[in-house]
């Protein structure tokens, strides 16, 4: 089946039910995708999904979430069995890279912090529309009722137990159907948020970056802005133009991903501090932008601005949420509930953590059991997970043009990410309450101290000398780094996940130690008593140096 054609028109089936088991409102990532897990679980689930796009959505121009990590890639292809269709269809993901090019074209004279070769745990960068024109089909193909064209008017929530049953007004064509009811309704909607707003559930959080992106025909091939020889060996294929490539600088960061389409994606995120979103929020002005701040991609846009496919911009993209989970029977799935940050790519991660806790409830209720207490445990974990890596971000982003505290902290990040979050999910102890129970001082602990080095990294980059060198840091060339990635595919019993979370705890504790006398070497009137009550006097680990040296300690 084409993966350009149209859903089956559901609307029109005059025997089609209006009493389901589960109704999701909203037919993009979260919503579908949530609907496959679903149907993975209980082939006998009555779920009717009601999006509001006519399908199929185009090509390129849809959405932006277009690079996947490895929490997102894991969970299309092992927990939703998509792998087929990524391999095939979109494009294996080069890692993420790093340029430190704020005001220059010499790119191979700057900063780059990347991976040499691909490490060995995949990621995607995913063209939208064909993805979630595939997934409709899939949603299909398993038996799930979907129609699309299809506009939500009211939702009426069932509150209590019991059997009771909600109930959804929508139309079609702009003509009133059948309301529909269900034992289960979710809210996939978007930032449209129809039961979040309904229920006064919307909050700010401390983060207030803005966005702007677009897409234009044809890739940006990065390895073109230099035929230094030097500068071209240092990656082997694939090249570099299938990284998610950022162009960074003081308050901002650029994205560049290429999509299966042949179309790019170009993004500008930035703290409207540094960079209020009225100097980009139109295609003109952000090329006016480029020229100022990113000349080299400039260089390659402005000969190309017929290529221009669309244009969009959010003043406030990241967004909190009181609730995401009821014993009611309802519940929030992606942006429908909270937004972090494009910053490594969190989005589809996210996605697979909710749903993930979604399908636990429903499965729960479908064996008869008690909702309450795993709503509000879940709720709690959920929230843990959003708070710690919304730490990442917030007031981050006046230390992102530094050549010598960024690559530190992308390399924390990555460390931190790999080593709890990812680990909880590759090895499915997300609902495992036993596990977690078990390991809830370690998990503290990793959180603190990921807390703690943030705002460490944050006091670092007020002083730093930001020496911007032309050296590349590979992160492929650390072994212990690579292993770390390569262990999300081990398969662990139940005391080599705890003994793995451990061990996490004692190498983000190296990790922070390292950071911390390493800003202390250059800054020795610089304090963080937090952080230092975290760690215990003297060496904590039997590794090697974690830390790539600084850029001005590496020979170019």
């Amino acid at each position: 089946m084409s993966t350009n054609a149209a859903p089956h028109d559901l609307a029109s089936d005059t025997t089609a039910a209006t009493t389901h088991d589960i109704v999701i409102m909203g037919g993009g990532l979260a919503g579908l995708t949530l609907a496959l897990q679903l149907r993975e679980r209980d082939p006998t689930l009555d779920i009717l999904v009601l999006e509001r796009r006519s399908h199929p959505v185009p090509l390129a121009c849809h959405k932006v979430g277009e690079s996947s990590v490895e929490i997102g890639a894991h969970y299309f292809e092992q927990v939703l069995g998509l792998g087929e269709h990524l391999r095939s269809q979109q494009l294996r993901k080069f890692g993420f890279r790093f340029f430190f090019s704020e005001g220059r074209r010499d790119i191979d004279q700057v900063t780059e912090l990347g991976s040499s070769r691909p490490l060995p745990v995949t990621s995607y960068q995913i063209d939208r529309g064909s993805f979630e024109n595939f997934l409709g089909e899939e949603c299909l193909r398993r038996g799930i009722r979907f129609i699309d064209g299809a506009l939500i008017r009211k939702v009426t929530l069932h509150e209590g137990a019991g059997d009771g049953r909600h109930e959804i007004a929508w139309q079609r064509a702009g003509e009133p159907q059948s309301p529909v009811q269900a034992r289960w309704v979710i809210d996939a909607c978007g930032r449209a948020g129809l039961i979040k707003r309904q229920l006064g559930l919307a909050r700010e959080n401390a983060h207030p970056a803005h966005a702007i992106w677009f897409r234009v025909k044809g890739h940006i091939e990065i390895d073109r802005w230099s035929d230094d020889p030097a500068w071209q060996a240092r990656c082997v294929t694939p090249t570099r133009w299938l990284s998610t490539n950022h162009l960074v600088g003081r308050g901002y960061w650029v994205w560049l991903i290429p999509l299966s389409s042949g179309s790019h994606s170009v993004g500008i995120v930035a703290d409207p501090r540094i960079h209020p979103v009225e100097t980009m929020d139109t295609f003109d002005k952000a090329m006016d932008w480029f020229a100022q701040y990113q000349p080299a991609l400039f260089d390659e846009l402005d000969p190309r601005r017929d290529d221009l496919q669309d244009f969009a911009f959010f003043r406030r993209f990241s967004y909190d949420c009181a609730q995401i989970f009821s014993a009611d029977r309802w519940a929030l799935a992606g942006e429908a509930g909270r937004f972090l940050d494009p910053f490594y790519s969190p989005g589809s991660d996210f996605i697979g953590i909710g749903n993930t806790y979604i399908t636990e409830l429903v499965m729960r209720d479908r064996a008869g059991l008690k909702l309450e207490a795993h709503t509000q445990v879940f709720e709690q974990i959920f929230r843990s997970f959003y708070d710690s890596t919304l730490a990442l971000y917030v007031d981050q982003y006046e230390l992102f043009g530094d050549p010598e505290v960024l690559p530190a902290k992308v390399f924390w990040d990555y460390t931190y990410y790999w080593s709890v979050l990812a680990q909880l999910f590759f090895h499915d102890k997300l609902a495992d309450l036993g596990a977690l129970s078990q390991l809830r001082d370690e998990l503290q602990l990793c959180q603190r101290l990921n807390v703690e080095v943030q705002a460490l990294l944050r006091t670092w980059g007020q002083h730093s000398q930001r020496r911007n060198l032309p050296v590349m840091l590979d992160q492929a060339s650390v072994p212990w780094f690579v292993d770390l990635n390569g262990s999300l595919k081990d398969t662990l019993d139940a005391d080599g996940f705890k003994a793995r979370i451990q061990e996490a705890t004692r190498r983000l504790s190296a990790m922070a130690l390292e950071l911390r006398e390493r800003v202390r070497a250059d800054h020795p009137a610089l304090a963080c008593p937090a952080l230092d009550a975290l760690l215990p006097d003297g060496s904590v680990h039997a590794y090697e140096p974690m830390l790539f040296e600084a850029p001005e300690r590496v020979p170019a």
